[in-house]
């Protein structure tokens, strides 16, 4: 049994959508969150930088003591959790856009995907892809701007539905009937998206796998903490903590952290 804590980074405000996940159905874990924004998104970045961020993020939730690593990024795990599980001992856990039940589920044999561009054009992207979808039709659409204008604190603005709406049209027309979230930030536009597509479409994102996983890894290396009460979650931003405040909504610790 282990009370130290669970550490989740991501390239901003966005993996709190997995840290509401994990915090429900683990609320005796302590968690201890970054959010990178002043380097978010990572989406543009090449390889090497994204290397370089996800070591930094890892190293320092290492230095609080963390028992295990989600990387609540899926451009950050696509990239970089190959390095990262290759290089230090601490069980990480990753993040993939939700293909598979998409894909098995389609009634109209189309499924549309929003992601970063980092995330669809990754390798890792492209194996789960021809793996699960190969016989269904995919419409790809890369979210730029959406990533910045959550860090903006504008989630629900005209901008974002604006955005929004000429990204879907393609979706729309080709009849998708699942909508796969492949970005931690894209969760907290549901509502917008429940406004905007036809109500047939199901929209998917992994937060509730990737908290499962997190329990099943913890559970395998004894890692479960044994306490009866659910600690302060602590939350650390190296730009501003408003938009942090405005998600998390939740008694925690959140502080600016110049990393």
């Amino acid at each position: 049994m282990s009370k130290q804590p669970i550490g989740i980074f991501d390239s901003g405000v966005g993996g709190t959508s997995i840290w509401k996940e994990i915090h429900a159905l683990l609320p005796y874990e302590h968690t201890i969150y970054l959010a990178d924004s002043k380097n978010a998104p990572y989406g543009p970045k090449g390889k090497e930088r994204i290397i370089e961020l996800s070591i930094k993020n890892t190293e320092l939730l290492l230095q609080q003591g963390c028992k295990i690593i989600v990387v609540a990024c899926n451009t950050a795990t696509t990239n970089a959790i190959d390095y990262l599980r290759t290089n230090y001992k601490v069980p990480f856990i990753g993040i993939e856009p939700a293909i598979k039940p998409a894909a098995l589920n389609t009634k109209t044999n189309a499924i549309g995907i929003l992601a970063t561009k980092g995330t669809l054009s990754s390798a890792l992207f492209s194996q789960t892809s021809t793996r699960f979808a190969s016989d269904v039709k995919v419409i790809e659409q890369e979210g730029d701007g959406i990533v910045q204008l959550i860090e903006q604190g504008k989630l629900y603005s005209e901008e974002m539905r604006d955005l929004l709406s000429i990204y879907l049209q393609p979706m729309r027309d080709s009849h998708i009937d699942h909508l796969v979230l492949g970005c931690t930030h894209y969760p907290y536009l549901t509502p917008l998206l429940l406004d905007i597509l036809p109500a047939n479409i199901k929209i998917i994102d992994s937060g509730m796998a990737v908290a499962r996983q997190t329990k099943a890894i913890l559970e395998k290396n004894d890692l479960l903490s044994d306490r009866k009460s659910t600690p302060e979650p602590e939350f650390y931003t190296n730009l501003h903590t408003n938009v942090l405040n405005d998600l998390v909504k939740n008694k925690a610790k959140i502080e600016f952290l110049d990393f």
